[in-house]
């Protein structure tokens, strides 16, 4: 079965578009103005940040990728982002993450603070950026950002060339200061560029930002602690059946 750290066997035919598939119709394009006039979409309304940053596989840290994060803050300890692989109109959504502050964290049971990652370093090392924002203006929320930890599936690898969301979630990292969670300088370049900011700059002008200290417990960015990470394996199981009536 498929697993999070294997390529897919084969592609889907086509003609090799991402996703594949036809053309819009005009019939559907005014179905789904029609749509977006008529009704609410209240969740996506409450999306109120673009943030445009790094991340690594964990299974595989040769494999960064760039990643823009759409963020809808439920309340001052919890965020919630869908994860796009770019802020075009027809980027493609390739996973969710979950922020919380380091006060909710400590509160996480170890096996489940394994699957986290701190947001630190990406922080203060200028990765994290909120593409046309000022920096004076986001300054304290780059501060509550430093002190909080994310859990971040992507559930479609398009940097490997699947053209849709194949196979298993797979676990992502963020960036960090050591071994394999240093960012290839090229990929900062092609950020920086597009969005017209500086990196260095950046780095320099958060070096006095606050960060969370160490936990004596907290077992986040785990692969520094270890040298492994995680990776899903689909298996088949029995199924929990409800009663009733029964299927062969």
């Amino acid at each position: 079965m498929a697993s999070s750290d294997k390529a897919p066997d084969s592609m889907p035919v086509g003609d090799g578009s991402v996703p594949p598939g036809k053309p819009m119709t005009v019939g559907h394009q005014v179905i789904d103005k029609s749509a977006q006039m008529l009704q609410t979409l209240k969740p996506i309304k409450q999306m109120s940040q673009h943030v445009c940053t790094f991340a690594v596989y964990g299974h595989d840290m040769s494999r960064q990728i760039e990643a823009h994060h759409y963020i809808t803050r439920v309340n001052q300890d919890f965020l919630q982002s869908a994860v796009y692989d770019s802020n075009d109109s027809s980027a493609h959504l390739i996973g969710v993450e979950y922020i919380v502050s380091d006060r909710i964290f400590d509160t996480l049971p170890h096996e489940e603070q394994k699957l986290w990652h701190s947001h630190d370093h990406e922080v203060t090392s200028g990765m994290w950026v909120n593409p046309g924002v000022p920096e004076m203006i986001q300054k304290s929320e780059l501060e509550n950002i430093a002190h909080t930890y994310g859990k971040f599936w992507c559930t479609w690898q398009v940097d490997r060339g699947d053209r849709l969301p194949l196979g298993a979630p797979a676990l992502m990292m963020s960036p960090q200061v050591v071994n394999m969670g240093v960012i290839k300088p090229e990929l900062v370049r092609v950020r920086d560029n597009k969005f017209k900011v500086s990196t260095e700059e950046l780095r320099k002008q958060r070096a006095n930002f606050a960060v969370s200290k160490p936990g004596n417990a907290r077992a986040a960015d785990y692969w520094m602690h270890t040298g492994k990470c995680f990776a899903i394996d689909i298996e088949h199981v029995e199924m929990k059946m409800l009663e009733g009536p029964k299927y062969p």
